[in-house]
Protein backbone atom coordinates (compact mmCIF):
# COMPACT_ATOMS: atom_id res chain seq x y z
CA UNK A 1 0.00 0.00 0.00
CA UNK A 2 2.62 2.51 1.00
CA UNK A 3 4.37 1.84 -2.60
CA UNK A 4 1.60 2.52 -4.36
CA UNK A 5 0.69 5.30 -2.17
CA UNK A 6 3.84 7.17 -3.07
CA UNK A 7 3.65 6.06 -7.00
CA UNK A 8 0.37 7.68 -7.01
CA UNK A 9 2.13 11.45 -5.29
CA UNK A 10 5.25 10.56 -7.42
CA UNK A 11 2.86 10.27 -10.71
CA UNK A 12 0.54 13.02 -9.85
CA UNK A 13 3.42 15.12 -9.19
CA UNK A 14 5.42 14.90 -12.20
CA UNK A 15 2.87 15.38 -14.67
CA UNK A 16 4.78 17.28 -17.16
CA UNK A 17 7.64 15.20 -16.64
CA UNK A 18 6.30 11.82 -17.37
CA UNK A 19 4.32 13.51 -20.93
CA UNK A 20 8.07 15.25 -21.49
CA UNK A 21 9.14 11.46 -21.03
CA UNK A 22 7.14 9.81 -23.16
CA UNK A 23 7.88 12.06 -25.85
CA UNK A 24 11.60 11.58 -25.41
CA UNK A 25 11.34 8.08 -24.09
CA UNK A 26 13.89 8.55 -21.31
CA UNK A 27 14.25 5.47 -19.38
CA UNK A 28 14.80 5.40 -15.93
CA UNK A 29 14.37 1.67 -15.26
CA UNK A 30 18.89 1.51 -15.66
CA UNK A 31 19.54 3.93 -13.22
CA UNK A 32 21.52 2.87 -10.34
CA UNK A 33 19.06 5.26 -7.76
CA UNK A 34 17.57 3.54 -4.76
CA UNK A 35 13.33 3.57 -4.60
CA UNK A 36 13.50 7.37 -2.16
CA UNK A 37 15.57 8.67 -4.62
CA UNK A 38 13.20 8.13 -7.65
CA UNK A 39 10.70 8.76 -5.40
CA UNK A 40 11.64 12.37 -4.95
CA UNK A 41 12.88 12.83 -8.40
CA UNK A 42 11.67 15.82 -10.47
CA UNK A 43 11.16 17.47 -13.86
CA UNK A 44 12.24 20.60 -14.97
CA UNK A 45 12.49 22.34 -18.68
CA UNK A 46 15.76 23.99 -18.67
CA UNK A 47 18.42 25.67 -21.08
CA UNK A 48 22.03 24.50 -20.50
CA UNK A 49 24.49 27.55 -20.16
CA UNK A 50 27.42 25.33 -19.66
CA UNK A 51 28.25 21.90 -19.18
CA UNK A 52 31.77 20.03 -17.67
CA UNK A 53 33.25 17.58 -15.54
CA UNK A 54 30.21 17.07 -13.01
CA UNK A 55 28.63 19.23 -13.03
CA UNK A 56 26.51 22.35 -15.61
CA UNK A 57 25.21 25.64 -15.17
CA UNK A 58 21.14 26.25 -16.38
CA UNK A 59 18.70 27.95 -16.59
CA UNK A 60 15.56 26.85 -14.99
CA UNK A 61 11.75 27.34 -15.34
CA UNK A 62 10.01 27.34 -11.84
CA UNK A 63 9.80 24.12 -10.56
CA UNK A 64 6.78 24.46 -8.40
CA UNK A 65 7.05 20.61 -6.49
CA UNK A 66 10.38 21.59 -4.38
CA UNK A 67 9.49 25.60 -4.42
CA UNK A 68 12.14 26.59 -6.89
CA UNK A 69 11.46 29.88 -8.62
CA UNK A 70 12.71 30.13 -11.95
CA UNK A 71 16.78 30.85 -11.81
CA UNK A 72 20.51 30.19 -13.12
CA UNK A 73 22.68 28.00 -11.41
CA UNK A 74 25.11 25.62 -10.92
CA UNK A 75 24.31 21.62 -10.66
CA UNK A 76 26.02 18.86 -9.78
CA UNK A 77 25.76 16.44 -12.81
CA UNK A 78 25.63 12.67 -11.38
CA UNK A 79 28.03 10.31 -12.44
CA UNK A 80 25.82 8.21 -13.47
CA UNK A 81 23.45 10.92 -14.86
CA UNK A 82 21.14 9.19 -18.18
CA UNK A 83 22.04 11.79 -20.94
CA UNK A 84 19.69 11.23 -23.97
CA UNK A 85 21.67 12.15 -26.97
CA UNK A 86 23.83 15.28 -27.68
CA UNK A 87 23.93 18.45 -25.42
CA UNK A 88 25.66 21.32 -25.77
CA UNK A 89 25.60 24.66 -24.52
CA UNK A 90 22.41 26.57 -25.21
CA UNK A 91 20.43 23.69 -25.84
CA UNK A 92 16.78 23.73 -24.49
CA UNK A 93 16.75 20.53 -22.33
CA UNK A 94 14.20 18.18 -19.92
CA UNK A 95 16.35 18.00 -16.79
CA UNK A 96 15.45 14.96 -14.25
CA UNK A 97 16.89 16.10 -10.52
CA UNK A 98 17.07 13.78 -7.49
CA UNK A 99 18.05 14.34 -4.19
CA UNK A 100 20.55 13.09 -2.29
CA UNK A 101 21.17 11.83 1.01
CA UNK A 102 22.17 15.55 1.94
CA UNK A 103 19.23 17.25 0.86
CA UNK A 104 20.27 18.44 -2.49
CA UNK A 105 19.52 18.35 -5.95
CA UNK A 106 21.40 16.95 -8.69
CA UNK A 107 20.81 16.04 -12.52
CA UNK A 108 20.24 12.65 -12.54
CA UNK A 109 19.29 12.84 -15.89
CA UNK A 110 19.31 15.19 -19.22
CA UNK A 111 16.93 14.77 -22.76
CA UNK A 112 17.31 17.31 -25.21
CA UNK A 113 13.60 19.03 -25.90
Amino acid sequence: MKILTASLVLLTLSATGAIAQMNHNMDHSDMPMSAEQMEGAVHAKAVINSIGDGTANVSHDPIPEIGWPAMTMDMTVLENAQMMGEVTDGDEVTLMLVKGEDGMYAIGGIMPN
